[in-house]
């Protein structure tokens, strides 16, 4: 995941609704008497936030006080006396809201990856208040007529390309957001809006809870057979940490698959860690389903008022897909040749089973497992013997930090100086090849309490000439920490995602862009995730490989037979990646397809029908993410936009393709990578963007070829 999710939550704390006084309140009263660090922009290095100051109980107050300040610029550009212009309108509200700007880049990253019950509390009481100061913004009908009149006089202004781009941004923004509806469509549009914020915030809540409630406790040590001494040894610790004595935690991940699936003997187990991991959130206290089925239909409601068939055709109308539809026709382009894949690893599983004993029928909870046993028999691989190779440390330094610096000449400096929010996060400086200074990173890879699943970046401060900001940006991952005074290995999906993640973070530091609502990742959903995944694919490159993986200990390359090997398996089980993928987003435009006036849906009913009516229902192959802990979908920013990973890949794996025609690892294409996509942000139309790289439009065989789906 990456900083379009924080975007989301600061775009909702854009203005002040005429609330009732709360304590939240009287305490942001009192603010100005405190010593309160987010007063003042921070001094340290591009405003890089000083967690050595920042406690709790700093966020209410300046949250609340950075609305009210926000509140009070929006009203003098609104009712400015003065004729619209694009520098006392556009220009004006790019400089607003600084306070308010800083406090929730701050707490809404913590929020997700160091949570506490104080600021889990606190998400809960801002949610509905945020829902409103967003609409008092958007809805506020002198602000829009000045948008307007800029926008309709935008060709007379002599505007640059780049001003006049922010223009088109802003008034398409307005629109969507209901600026032109009527008064009684407003009240009903505020009202929506503040439950679905409401619900969001609790889906969020409700899902951290969930991953410590669905933890598997393990009293035999004997039933962990197949883990490693260190895996074993980790949930010991965990079991302890968490007043279990003597026992044996596994964690769940916030994904239907669970790695631990691929090492555990014990079927029995397996069955149950899946069976936690696919069923939660369907009952208990801390049931989602029947969020989930309300956020659907309110969302389609909204879409509705704004003149939409669903909320599907609404959120898609200003991406690069433009219609729910053009996105069910990719899909569908690709199932057959998706299906006929996963029906033949499939067999070849169900032989595994068969050959090596088994007397049962592939299930959900055996696939990872025996898929390893087809793995090493067929590539002669085994996971065990890689895994010596892929030690987190050297994957980060020697493989993703090396790649970014033969592509594009940068270097990451690390700057133990700066304070951190949590002993595990590492700050760097980034330096460009002469020497300056671009951005700050920190690092925040491992797996702990309090941090939400999966994997993003984010920033701190974003990057922008206009307010002379550059670069604070942070990538987060939940990877698993070996115990005190081990080495922490990683898996290869594991070293793809670090450069993913670091994808979308230079993406963010490489952004060199005037206006701060244009900059970094501050493009469309299906676009946003085509540099990161481009990315992904140097982590397989020989040369890159090569260089990172390397035996812990003695620091040999990997054998060049092992590593054939590697590079060889790469297309292995993709029907299953890409089904379970598919099947998530195919569950994720069905939702929010739905249309207005639909009654309240039950969850496995509705997530049955639609995997069947799309070919995808294969028993042994579950989406990889069911509804009830959907976090992109419902929760996250990415409702009826899942699908835009695989939209991107297909530019991803069309780039990545037309880069070894220029020469693969080298500085000169990487440059021209980094100035017409990373550099751009969102100045310039995602398919030109594309096109000033690539030359023309992509195709679909690049991304065949990458996963394996034209054999």
């Amino acid at each position: 995941m990456h900083k379009t999710l924080i975007a989301a939550a600061i775009t909702a704390t854009l203005a002040l609704s005429a609330c009732s006084t709360t304590q939240t309140d009287q305490t942001a009263a009192t603010m100005v008497q405190t010593q309160n660090p987010f007063l003042q922009a921070s001094t340290l290095q591009y405003h890089a936030p000083d967690f050595s100051k920042i406690k709790d109980e700093h966020f209410a107050p300046a949250l609340i006080q950075g609305m009210k300040e926000h509140y009070q610029e929006i009203l003098k550009i609104a009712n400015n006396p003065a004729a619209p212009t694009f520098d006392n309108t556009i220009v004006a509200m790019e400089k607003s809201g600084a306070l308010l700007t800083r406090t929730s880049q701050v707490f809404y990253n913590l929020a997700g990856s160091d949570s506490n019950p104080a600021r889990r509390k606190l998400q809960g009481e801002m949610a509905p208040k945020m829902a409103s100061h967003s609409d008092n913004i958007n809805l506020n009908p002198e602000l829009f007529n000045r948008i307007e009149t800029i926008y309709n006089n935008r060709a007379k202004l002599n505007l640059s390309a780049e001003a006049t781009r922010l223009v088109e941004v802003y008034y398409q923004r307005f629109v969507l957001a209901g600026a032109k509806l009527t008064d009684e469509q407003k009240i009903k549009i505020r009202a929506l809006n503040e439950e679905q914020s409401t619900l969001t915030n609790e889906f969020a809540q409700r899902l951290m809870r969930l991953t410590k409630e669905n933890a598997i406790i393990v009293t035999d040590k004997s039933e962990l057979a197949g883990l490693s001494d260190s895996a074993i040894r980790a949930a010991a610790a965990d079991a302890t940490a968490n007043g279990h004595d003597g026992q044996y935690q596994l964690n769940i991940t916030n994904t239907t698959r669970q790695p631990v699936l691929a090492q555990l003997d014990n079927r029995e187990l397996r069955q149950k860690i899946w069976e936690a991991s696919s069923n939660r959130g369907l009952t208990g206290e801390n049931e989602t389903a029947t969020l989930v089925a309300r956020l659907a239909q309110l969302r389609s409601e909204r879409a509705e008022l704004l003149g939409y068939d669903s909320w599907a055709d609404y959120r898609l109308a200003p991406q690069m897909a433009k219609t729910p539809e053009a996105v069910y026709e990719m899909f569908g382009s690709m199932v057959p040749a998706v299906i006929a894949n996963t029906k033949k690893e499939a067999a070849d599983i169900q032989a595994m089973i068969n050959k090596t004993g088994g007397n049962f029928e592939l299930a959900p909870w055996d696939w990872a497992y025996y898929a390893e046993l087809v793995r090493k028999d067929k590539f002669d691989l085994d996971a065990e013997a890689i895994r010596p190779y892929f030690e987190f440390d050297r994957v980060l330094k020697d493989g993703v930090f090396f790649t970014l610096n033969t592509l594009y000449g940068v270097t990451f400096t690390p700057r133990p100086d700066l304070p951190v929010y949590h002993p595990d996060v590492k700050a760097y400086e980034v330096f460009d090849e002469d020497g300056t200074s671009l951005a700050i990173f920190y690092a925040d890879y491992f797996a702990r309490e309090g941090k939400r699943g999966g994997a993003w970046m984010s920033s701190f401060v974003d990057q922008s000439e206009l307010l002379n900001n550059k670069p604070v940006v942070v990538n987060v991952m939940n990877i698993k920490k070996a115990p005190a005074g081990e080495v922490t290995f990683v898996s290869y999906d594991e070293v793809t995602t670090m450069f993913h993640e670091l994808g979308h973070g230079t993406h963010g530091m490489f952004s060199k862009v005037n206006y701060p609502t244009l900059s970094g990742t501050s493009v469309s959903r299906d676009f946003v995730e085509f540099p990161s995944t481009f990315e992904e694919d140097w982590a397989g490159h020989p040369t890159v490989l090569a260089n990172y993986a390397k035996h812990y200990q003695t620091g040999e390359p990997i054998p060049k037979a092992l590593l054939d090997k590697v590079l060889t398996a790469r297309s292995f089980n993709q029907g299953f990646d890409t089904l379970e993928y598919m099947s998530a987003a195919l569950l994720d435009l069905e939702w929010h397809s739905l249309k207005p006036g639909t009654p309240l849906q039950d969850v496995a009913t509705f997530e049955a029908a639609a995997l069947k009516k799309h070919g995808v229902d294969l028993a042994a192959v579950p989406p990889r993410y069911k509804s009830t802990f959907f976090s992109h979908a419902f929760p996250g920013g990415y409702s009826a936009s899942y699908y835009a990973y695989m939209w991107s890949e297909i530019l991803a794996a069309d780039a990545f393709a037309y880069v070894q025609t220029q020469g693969g690892l080298n500085r000169d294409i990487g440059m021209k990578f980094r100035k017409t996509i990373r550099e751009v942000g969102n100045t310039v139309a995602p398919m030109d963007a594309y096109k000033a790289f690539r030359g023309q439009e992509p195709t679909t065989e690049a991304l065949l070829n990458r996963r394996g789906l034209n054999k």
